[in-house]
């Protein structure tokens, strides 16, 4: 077990990234680690790190192109109109902004499915607000991490819907029938749980916290004081927007939502012409590293999957549970640990729902406990996760100005006012339920 590659790799990428080693870095030594102790050759790893990197070309492309539309929205007064539109609806009142912010989030999973795609449109006009206020980024950062994460944990709908599919397919494919019902009358404890969690982060960081203030952030927002107007190239980005968020609900594809946003600004006069690549340049500076990231990450979690090490740790656990107490205990702590690893909670369903369904038969778990345990189990992690875009994604937006640091500034304080109140709804609803 002390050798096992999961476990290790994973605890080796949390310390560099702590250490404050460079995150694209300390998850490719991370990943060619866990190759390396599974056994496996430097180019074996390798070549399993690369075909790894496949899963998420298509959400690289989306950062990236997400970034122009963001940039392109920075060169008009829309920044400036929605800081003051802001401001007049919610007045100094910190906590109602960061709450606002969570509620705007939770839409992007369920009414309007776009997940990220807000945020770097969003959120760095709003960073000269934030500013004015002295709010602590943290908690602005634990109030996106939990519009992305806790609907789809709770509700049946949009990526909800999908999560939730995921999980009643596993489960059945390991001999428990549920229906989504069940699965939505349970998980919603994982939501309430994350709540307490935000409303915590909320209080823990109410105190006022200073950052640096360029010229350009100080005119805007005092620019953003004088009543601005909407003009043609406000205009033309507004409805570019529109075109990138529409055409991504209608096909799926954020992709080509975000290139037919960009041809709709340049056509409208949103983008001057001759402009076009200072815009794709500083959206390219904006979201580049983040999309790298993704793409690493993608790679280090086939490494992980390729490594034997995931069935090695729930053997494990199945060997030492010792009852239901120390079963739910263990069950969530590796569930903890692989997604943190994989940054994607949806793709760790498959991965522990063929030993943890059969090891809560065992231990004589309801249906019901069934449900919560695996459930939260997977989704335990991507809060906190170096990789995931559940903490990549707040980060993209509240660094957009280079004073937000995503271990400390994101990863750290999700992991702490998420995950602890996740992992003890789990055990206390797994063993009541």
């Amino acid at each position: 077990m002390l050798t096992n590659p999961v476990l290790l790799s994973v605890i080796l990428m949390t310390a560099l990234c702590l250490l404050r080693f460079n995150i694209l870095l300390s998850i490719l030594v991370s990943g060619l680690a866990a190759g390396l102790l599974s056994g496996k050759n430097l180019i074996e790893t390798t070549n399993l790190l690369i075909d790894g990197m496949q899963g998420n070309l298509e959400t690289a492309l989306s950062y990236i192109l997400l970034g122009a539309l963001a940039a392109a929205i920075a060169k008009t007064q829309l920044t400036a109109i929605l800081i003051h539109q802001s401001a007049k609806l919610l007045g100094q009142k910190k906590a109602m902004i960061i709450l606002a912010i969570a509620f705007i989030a939770c839409f992007s999973q369920n009414l309007i499915p776009v997940h990220i795609a807000f945020i770097p449109i969003l959120i760095p006009p709003l960073l000269a607000l934030f500013n004015k206020l002295k709010i602590d980024r943290r908690a602005v950062a634990c109030a996106l991490t939990f519009g992305l994460e806790a609907p789809y944990v709770s509700i049946s709908v949009g990526f909800g819907l999908l999560f939730h599919n995921i999980l009643k397919k596993e489960l059945a494919n390991n001999g428990v029938e549920v229906s989504l019902g069940q699965i939505s009358s349970v998980m919603w404890l994982g939501g309430a749980a994350m709540l307490v969690g935000l409303l915590l982060a909320i209080f823990f960081y109410r105190k006022p916290r200073e950052y640096s203030q360029t010229s350009a952030e100080k005119a805007e927002l005092n620019q953003s004081q004088n009543s601005p107007k909407m003009g043609r190239k406000e205009w033309g980005v507004l409805v570019g927007a529109i075109v990138a968020f529409s055409v991504q609900l209608y096909s799926d594809s954020i992709p080509l939502g975000g290139l037919l946003g960009l041809i709709s600004m340049i056509a409208l006069g949103g983008i001057e012409y001759g402009k076009m690549d200072t815009i794709v340049d500083k959206g390219l500076g904006m979201m580049g590293f983040i999309a790298f990231v993704m793409l690493v990450a993608a790679g280090f979690g086939n490494v992980l999957r390729e490594s034997g090490g995931i069935a090695e740790l729930i053997a494990f656990a199945s060997s030492v549970s010792g009852g239901q107490l120390g079963g739910a205990i263990i069950m969530l702590a590796i569930g903890l640990l692989v997604t943190i690893g994989i940054g994607t909670s949806f793709g760790t369903i498959p991965i522990i729902a063929a030993i943890y369904v059969p090891l809560c038969v065992s231990l004589d778990f309801s249906p019901a406990a069934t449900i919560l345990l695996v459930g939260i189990a997977a989704a335990l992690g991507d809060a906190g996760s170096p990789a995931s875009d559940s903490t990549l994604g707040p980060t993209s937006g509240l660094n957009a100005d280079g004073e937000h640091n995503h271990i400390y500034d994101t990863c750290v304080p999700t992991f702490i006012f998420f995950n602890i109140p996740l992992l003890i709804m789990g055990v206390i609803g797994a063993l009541v339920l």
